[in-house]
């Protein structure tokens, strides 16, 4: 069985929280994985329903605000519980307990979800760059494949550096909606009266579920388990119940922020169109072309504009994470973090891109609730696997969540999945009536429907029929007893790529330290012109002379020392070359040099050694100066 990594493994306990003696300090330390969280919350996903909420029924629907952030608080808390306790994210956890066949199901659901929730981004993003810039959506979504790489650049400057700025653009989204509400200038009393648990009509019904259904987002319990675990605590029962209570402290800041933001989208449109007779107001766009003229300031549309492309930064870079998190939680891989975004990010921009060729930006709303209709699928596969993980005595130990926690958590998955169930069932239902060809739906997306709840059920189910929840294998590690420890002797042929740099030194020391005297030393070098790639061993350039003569050089001086050496000069690309000559030398050990390159060195030269170490059969001693 292959050890299992930790979650994001990169930051992993890179935030010390036990060198800060005050409870303030320490405070302060924990603070941070909600905020990342909380723009899940705010999303471009969430802006219709809340401006057709305000747009339809005034203030009367705040309360649902108010419930929906009072059950992803509940439903967050436990996720970070999950994490600190077990030190699993949901989707380790989920390996750990379940079928590998149904793991892999889960595993597609959550890829599909956080693509869904991609896509989702993109499109708010697009809107808010044509809101604000004039530019035509097609170039938007063109546009948001560059902030790719906005992830990888912060991800060089540690965890904090990032929640930092998740925090700012998020204060940026605070900072514009207090402006708006300046603008707009509320009823107090009617927001008060919005508090009161009221549901008007059948239409108010369908947005009331909309709004839930909308509010705890799957991708998020995946990623609160896993940031968590970047706070480095004391293992204590002590340690970690302080950890618990300061997370649930860092949730409830920041959730009650997003819920700011989602009540004063509701508010700014029951204010602006609703008390204006504007009670159809349903989409962004129309949102946005109306502030203007509703409130008489230009600035009012500017800010939604700039809130709107805000959401939908912080929101792309939490979902990369998420995706992160999932692969490497149900399949225990891992994959380059810009390979992982730009894939993500593709499947996002494809189904958006062929919509505004073939039906063009009309259709772009109905793609947008779409991609919350997939988000609803996918929402109870991971709501009660983390309900089920938080009540289980053996994950959590004296962590466990006690029924005053378990029954409102059932209670709110109830509630988020049948909402969202009948979510799904109005808008396939929706569908077949709008259909010229309804069959198509009957025979595709009907089927597909049901096989998803029956598994949702087994879920639900399954865990409760006592030892059938455990697999045996449910370790994340082999086991400690079964370790066997064997003392072998110093390598005897040992390979050591040499490039004529500063690293040659330490990398050849390190290797003589394996081998001694008793060792041969296989020089490598990789000659990287153009016509070395071209015509191999057959070039004669200036470059592959002096590579020769340099080997030479090399050899001879470990010779003069006592040491038996052979060279071996390639030539072509080192990735493949290396490898090559490794496998085909009867080689023990490869030692290579690593010059730690960062982000643009390594996405423009590329990464030698990581590529090289796969492709070996025998171990590989990376040295670094």
């Amino acid at each position: 069985m292959t050890a299992q990594r930790k979650s994001l493994d990169e930051v992993y306990g890179t935030v010390d929280t036990t060198k800060h003696k005050s409870a303030w300090r320490r405070l302060l330390a924990f603070l941070g994985p909600a905020y990342l969280i909380s723009v899940g919350y705010m999303d471009p996903g969430n802006w219709a329903t809340d401006i057709a909420g305000g747009s339809q029924f005034g203030y009367t629907l705040i309360w649902v605000l108010v419930l929906s952030n009072l059950m992803a608080l509940l439903l967050q808390s436990l996720s970070a519980r999950l994490g600190l306790a077990s030190g699993l994210d949901l989707a380790q956890a989920s390996r750990a307990h379940y079928p590998k066949g149904v793991n892999f199901i889960l595993w597609i659901l959550a890829e599909i979800a956080i693509a869904a929730c991609d896509l989702a981004e993109v499109i708010g993003m697009a809107i808010g760059l044509q809101l604000l810039f004039g530019l035509s959506l097609l170039t938007g979504v063109v546009i948001t494949v560059f902030d790719t790489f906005l992830l990888l650049i912060l991800q060089q400057f540690g965890i904090r550096k990032m929640e930092a700025f998740i925090i700012g653009l998020v204060c940026v989204i605070g900072m514009a909606f207090v402006a708006e509400l300046w603008f707009v200038k509320p009823s107090i009393g009617g927001i008060f009266l919005g508090l009161k648990p009221i549901i008007p009509n059948d239409a108010a019904l369908y947005i009331t579920i909309g709004i839930i259904g909308a509010t705890v987002m799957p991708h998020n319990l995946y990623l609160h388990s896993a940031l968590v675990q970047t706070r480095r605590i004391g293992r204590s029962p002590k340690n970690i119940w302080e950890a618990i209570k300061f997370n649930v402290i860092d949730s409830f800041i920041a959730l009650n922020l997003a819920l700011f933001v989602n009540a004063a989208i509701l508010i700014l449109a029951a204010a602006a169109f609703y008390n204006h007779g504007l009670h159809q107001v349903t989409s962004i766009n129309e949102a946005h072309n109306l502030l203007g003229d509703t409130l008489g300031s230009k600035l009012a549309p500017t800010l939604f504009a700039i809130a709107l492309i805000a959401a939908g930064q912080s929101s792309t870079l939490t979902g990369t994470l998420s995706g992160q998190i999932v692969m490497e939680g149900y399949l225990n891989l891992r994959m380059q973090p810009w390979l992982r975004r730009l894939i993500t990010r593709l499947v996002a921009i494809i189904p958006a891109v062929l919509t505004l060729l073939y039906f063009g930006e009309a259709k772009m709303e109905k793609l947008l609730i779409l991609s919350q209709v997939i988000l609803s699928l996918q929402l109870g596969f991971a709501v009660i696997p983390l309900i089920h993980f938080v009540s289980n005595k053996k994950l959590m130990g004296e962590f466990v969540a006690t029924k005053w926690l378990i029954i409102p958590a059932w209670i709110s998955a109830a509630i988020i999945v049948g909402l969202n169930g009948k979510l799904v069932y109005a808008t396939i239902e929706e569908w077949i009536n709008a259909s010229a060809n309804p069959i198509v739906i009957w025979i595709t997306v009907v089927p597909i429907t049901i096989a998803i709840f029956i598994l949702l059920f087994w879920i639900t189910v399954r865990p409760l029929i006592g030892k059938a929840f455990i697999r045996k294998n449910s370790r994340p590690h082999e086991i400690a007893a079964e370790l066997t420890i064997s003392v072998k002797e110093n390598y005897n042929r040992i390979a050591v790529c040499v490039d004529f740099s500063s690293i040659d030194e330490e990398a050849l020391s390190r290797a003589i330290q394996q081998g001694g005297k008793q060792a041969t030393y296989l020089l490598i070098h990789i000659t990287e012109t153009a016509g070395a790639r071209v015509m191999n061993s057959e070039t004669g350039d200036f470059e592959t002379e002096f590579d020769e003569k340099g080997l030479k050089k090399y050899a001879e001086k470990l010779e003069s020392s006592g040491y038996k050496t052979e060279t071996s000069l390639g030539f072509g690309n080192p990735k493949i070359t290396i490898p090559e000559i490794v496998n085909n030398a009867n080689i023990d050990l490869l030692v290579i040099g690593a010059h730690g390159h960062r982000f643009l060195k390594d996405l423009i030269l590329g990464t030698t050694v990581e590529k090289v170490r796969h492709r070996v059969k025998v171990p590989v001693l990376i040295v670094r100066k």
